[in-house]
């Protein structure tokens, strides 16, 4: 009798587990967002709710009332690095998303408890920061979301739409200035033997044309540890745009001796034909 009472109780449990395994079909599915800038980065997660012809604002959404920002769970942010948020400091980490909506302003609150179930347990107590902003109307969403694009070379602009309305505030990171401390930690890190970081040093200053002079130093020690047709064209980029376009045809000349006949040589090519038809220092070799 025993026995047959602790299989009736395996059994059950089994049979509880797998009917548990079932993953509901979610009406407000999740969603996540996430966007790149620098070495930086922000992820929001969130669910997606529906207007279903329902009124949203001052009605299914009250206001002055705080609100999840989206439904289930509060909406998340996760910042990778410090930030700033209309001019106030915040730390990096994962904090929980609220809003006070109004029919002019919006209150936006980042809580300090990242994972709660909607705004139930909310305390404003563990708020990290809260700022103003003002909705405005945008094109038509039936399901609500959150976009982050790119607003500079420092920041992120992150907006959340739904039904007609939209509300966007700027999140700024200080990426270049973050990303050159990383920069220059990277070479300082890499092998005596290593050239590529240095020549991938170089060329993000001449992309972002800045510490140029740094970058003509970099290229330099990545060319003394060995010479290629990367680094060589990139010190003649540097040297045409810092003013010396005989030298920097010279060593362009040099790249292209160095490179494999293909895609790569022919490129150097064609941009050593600009070259000289911008500047008339000779012909093509």
């Amino acid at each position: 009798m025993r026995c047959k009472a602790v299989l009736a109780l395996v059994c059950c449990l089994g049979l509880a587990a797998r009917q548990a395994a079932i993953k509901p079909f979610q009406a407000s599915p999740a969603a996540s967002v996430t966007q790149e800038l620098g070495i930086s980065s922000l992820r929001i997660d969130y669910h997606r709710p529906a207007v279903k012809g329902r009124k949203l604002w001052g009605a299914l959404v009250p206001y002055g009332q705080v609100w999840r920002a989206g439904a289930n769970e509060a909406t998340t942010f996760t910042f990778s690095d410090p930030v700033r948020i209309d001019g106030k400091p915040l730390a990096a980490g994962t904090y929980g998303f609220f809003a006070i909506p109004g029919p002019d302003q919006w209150t936006l609150i980042l809580n300090k408890v990242g994972r709660q179930w909607g705004a139930f347990n909310y305390q404003p107590g563990q708020d990290a920061l809260r700022w103003a902003a003002r909705p405005g109307s945008g094109p038509a969403r039936e399901d609500l979301s959150y976009d982050i694009q790119l607003a500079g070379p420092d920041s992120l602009r992150v907006t959340l739409a739904w039904g007609t309305l939209a509300v966007g505030f700027d999140v700024d990171f200080a990426a270049r200035d973050r990303y050159w401390v990383y920069l220059e930690q990277a070479v300082a890190g890499a092998g005596p033997e290593a050239w590529q970081p240095l020549n991938q040093a170089a060329a993000y200053c001449l992309q972002s044309d800045s510490h140029l002079d740094r970058a003509l130093a970099w290229v330099e020690q990545s060319i003394r540890i060995q010479p290629g047709y990367r680094n060589l064209s990139l010190k003649a980029q540097l040297l045409r745009r810092s003013g010396q376009p005989g030298p920097a045809l010279a060593l362009l000349d040099q790249a292209i001796a160095l490179a494999a006949p293909g895609p790569a040589q022919e490129e150097l090519r064609s941009l050593r034909a600009e070259w000289a038809k911008q500047g008339g220092e000779g012909q093509a070799p």
